[in-house]
C-alpha cells in the first residue's frame, strides 16, 4: 500500500498527526465534535452525521501570533456547513479528499496536491471522504487587511478577495506548508519556538506574506508593480528604529508604517542604501546581541538554543552558518572559549 502524502518543493511533507502536543479534542460524539469545531474555527453543524456515523474526530490546534492552525480528521466521510466566516480560512488536506465551495462559488476539488482559501462573509460547504485529514489555518481578517495595505502602502484599500484554490505544490502552497511543518516540530517542545514571541510572530508573518505575495487576489497587479525607492531620510529612520529596539517583534509592514512610506518602498530603498533587506540587516543586529549574550554568559546558565529563540530565530541551521560568517566561529565556540577564559 502507497501512503499517500502533500509534497513540497518536490520532498514529501509526513502526513501523520500534526501539532499532536496540542490535542483538543478526540470524540466520537456528534454534538461534542460540532461544538469544538465551532469553539475553535467558527460556527458550523455536521449535516450528514447521524447516530450510525463513526465521526472518530481528532483535533489539535495551536496558536501562532494571532494565526489558529489546527489539525483534524474524521474516520468516516462526513459534510460540513459553516456559518458566514469572519476571518480567512485555509483548508489544506493531507490525506483523502473533499469538495469545498464557499457561497454559491464554483467547487475546488480537495486533495494533498490542492487546497481551499476561504473569504470573510461567505458560508462554506465541505464534503469530505472517508478518513479525511486536513489543516487549517484561519487569519484575522482585520490583520490580513492591515497587512496589505501595508504592503501597498495605503489606507483606501478594497477588501482582499483570493481566488479559491491554491496550489499545494508550488509558490504560496510551498511556503505556507514548509512553514506548518516548523510550527509543528516548534510545537512539540514546551519550550520550543512557539513560547518565544519574536520566533512565533515571525512564523506568523511567513504565512501571512506567502497568501498576499503569491496565491492571486484582487490586488496582485498593484503588488506587482514597481514602487519608487524611499529616500534617504526613511531609510536612515529605518535603521534607527532597528539599532534602537532589535528585540521588538518588528515587520517589514510595521517599520514601513513608522517612517511613513510603503513596505515596497522601504525595501527598494534599502536595496539601494544598504545593499540589503530590512529583516536582513536586522537579522544582523540580533546575531550582534546573541553574540553579547553568549560572551556574557555564566557556564551553564542558559544553552545556545534558548538564546537564539528567545531573539527569534526559526531555522537553527542557517542562524549557525550566519553566526559562523559573521563572527568566524560557532556559537558553542563562543560559550567555551568565554568559560575557559573565566576558568
Amino acid at each position: 500500500m502507497h501512503r499517500r502524502q502533500t509534497y513540497t518543493l518536490g520532498v514529501p511533507l509526513a502526513t501523520s498527526e500534526m501539532f499532536r502536543s496540542h490535542p483538543v479534542a478526540s470524540s466520537g460524539d456528534i454534538d461534542h465534535a460540532r461544538q469544538v469545531l465551532s469553539d475553535v474555527f467558527l460556527p458550523l453543524d455536521l449535516a450528514s452525521a447521524s447516530a450510525s456515523t463513526a465521526l472518530d474526530l481528532s483535533l489539535n490546534v495551536v496558536k501562532v501570533g494571532r494565526v489558529t492552525a489546527g489539525y483534524l480528521r474524521f474516520g468516516d466521510a462526513v459534510r460540513i456547513r459553516t456559518s458566514e466566516a469572519t476571518d480567512y480560512h485555509v483548508d489544506i488536506p493531507l490525506t483523502g479528499t473533499a469538495t469545498m465551495r464557499a457561497g454559491v462559488g464554483s467547487p475546488v476539488y480537495a486533495t494533498p496536491r490542492t487546497a481551499a482559501v476561504f473569504m470573510p462573509g461567505l458560508p462554506a460547504d465541505l464534503d469530505c471522504g472517508k478518513d479525511f485529514a486536513q489543516v487549517s489555518v484561519k487569519v484575522p481578517h482585520a490583520q490580513l487587511q492591515l497587512e496589505l495595505e501595508y504592503l501597498l502602502g495605503r489606507s483606501d484599500v478594497k477588501p482582499l478577495v483570493f481566488s479559491a484554490e491554491l496550489d499545494l505544490t508550488s509558490g504560496p502552497g510551498c511556503t505556507v506548508l514548509q512553514t506548518l511543518h516548523l510550527i509543528d516540530l516548534a510545537s512539540r517542545n514546551e519550550r520550543g519556538l512557539l513560547q518565544h514571541p519574536l520566533a512565533a510572530q515571525r512564523l506568523e508573518q511567513v504565512l501571512m506574506e506567502s497568501l498576499l505575495l503569491a496565491q492571486p487576489h484582487n490586488h496582485s497587479a498593484a503588488l506587482a508593480s514597481t514602487a519608487a525607492p524611499a529616500g534617504p531620510r526613511p531609510v536612515a529612520q529605518a535603521v534607527e528604529l532597528l539599532k534602537f529596539s532589535p528585540g521588538h517583534a518588528w515587520t517589514v509592514s510595521e517599520l514601513a508604517g513608522d517612517v511613513g512610506v510603503s513596505v515596497r518602498s522601504l525595501q527598494e530603498g534599502f536595496r539601494r542604501a544598504m545593499s540589503d533587506t530590512p529583516m536582513a540587516y536586522l537579522r544582523q543586529l540580533r546575531l550582534d546581541q546573541i553574540h553579547k549574550e553568549l560572551s556574557d554568559a555564566e557556564p551553564g546558565s542558559v544553552t545556545v538554543t534558548e538564546v537564539a529563540a528567545r531573539w527569534g530565530i526559526s531555522h537553527f541551521g542557517r542562524f549557525a552558518a550566519s553566526y559562523r560568517r559573521r563572527f568566524s566561529e560557532r556559537p558553542s565556540d563562543t560559550m567555551r572559549r568565554t568559560s575557559i577564559s573565566r576558568d
